[in-house]
């Protein structure tokens, strides 16, 4: 605790520096130097203050489920760590290389959807509308500091464990903006919560963020499924006390997961790289020299559904040393009556919305 705070000091003038300069920034969008465009068609931004960790993933997800059933969705992101430039319908044969981890997911959970990659929002949105002109909706997914465009509904989440509220300014802390950011947002999702989540609890966090007259709070957690075999799905694997896990992710927290596997399993080694890392050959080699050691009757090695994606740059070799590794799928759910609130929200937004 010491050596944080001590390291937040130190930090605090380069963050200074950082917040005078994401001011001035938003300031030239205010007085008009620097303008947002609005789209005659809904837009819906999933985004967060702080850096990656919120579920934005498994929350456009929810969007996609609730919407693609009646109305036509299209998904843009920027593909965070591709390899390639501009933009880029995606296409399920795809590689994570290619068109991102978190996009290649989207396309190929939802074939149906499109799903598009640009690292300017603005010209991805247009040229996604030419390419689709029977998309009904988008849904941007990390845009709420894109202010190049202006959102019919601004989603943001922050997470159960490290609300915004208790954050700092990069580098110090994590938030990519100040506290005050907040209030352009119409929707705030308190994100990762414990699957039972007491009322107090509840009541404090929303006095805590002190929502705006137009803002709404909503509470989700994740709900995990059955993990099933990367390269045959319809393969299960069950989790039990006598299963020794080995769990590979590349994603900005892991607290959650393990908070879920451990009281499951018998043992859980945890291999962690960066958000978004694309293994190596040689880290791959180490999975299975790690998968090897454990000596147990009953091992599996898990992975989550965005870290699955990278995994399969090395498809030949992961078969070839006839590897086990599940990936466990996760979806959002709502406390209490929440759910049927957001969607209500969602809803009624669609159908009043004027372009």
């Amino acid at each position: 605790m010491v050596q944080q705070i001590l390291f937040r000091i130190l930090l605090a003038p380069f963050s200074l520096l950082y917040g005078i300069g994401v001011l001035i920034h938003q300031w030239l969008y205010r007085i008009g130097l620097l303008r947002s465009v609005q789209f005659s068609i809904p837009v819906i931004s999933v985004g967060n203050l702080s850096v990656g960790g919120s579920g934005k993933t498994p929350h456009i997800e929810y969007l996609v489920r609730l919407l693609k059933d009646y109305v036509h969705v299209a998904i843009i992101s920027r593909g965070y760590r591709r390899k390639s430039k501009g933009y880029l319908l995606v296409d399920p044969r795809q590689s994570a290389e290619q068109a991102g981890d978190e996009p290649l997911q989207f396309k190929r959970k939802y074939p149906a959807i499109p799903v598009a990659v640009s690292e300017s929002r603005t010209i991805g949105v247009t040229q996604l509308i030419a390419d689709h002109p029977e998309t009904q909706v988008v849904l941007l997914d990390d845009a709420f500091q894109h202010r190049a465009i202006r959102p019919g509904l601004q989603i943001v989440l922050t997470t159960y464990q490290q609300p915004f509220t208790r954050d700092y300014l990069l580098p110090s802390g994590r938030l990519r903006e100040w506290r005050s950011a907040y209030r352009r947002a119409d929707i705030i999702i308190v994100s990762k919560c414990p699957p039972q989540l007491p009322d107090a609890d509840r009541q404090r966090l929303l006095k805590e963020i002190n929502p705006l007259p137009h803002q709404r709070v909503f509470f989700s957690y994740y709900a995990y499924g059955q993990a099933y075999f990367l390269f045959q799905p319809d393969y299960r694997l069950n989790l039990h006390p006598g299963l020794d896990v080995v769990l590979l992710s590349a994603i900005a927290g892991t607290d959650y997961l393990l908070e879920f596997l451990e009281p499951l399993v018998q043992s859980v080694t945890n291999i962690q790289y960066e958000d978004h890392h694309l293994f190596t050959k040689y880290e791959v080699a180490q999975l299975k020299l790690r998968f090897d050691r454990l000596e147990s009757e009953h091992k599996a090695i898990l992975t989550t559904e965005k870290d699955a994606m990278r995994l399969e740059l090395h498809r030949e070799y992961l078969l070839q040393e006839k590897m086990p590794i599940f990936v466990l799928p996760v979806a959002v759910r709502f406390h209490g009556d929440d759910g049927a609130r957001f969607d209500d929200l969602i809803q009624q937004f669609l159908l009043n919305f004027k372009s």
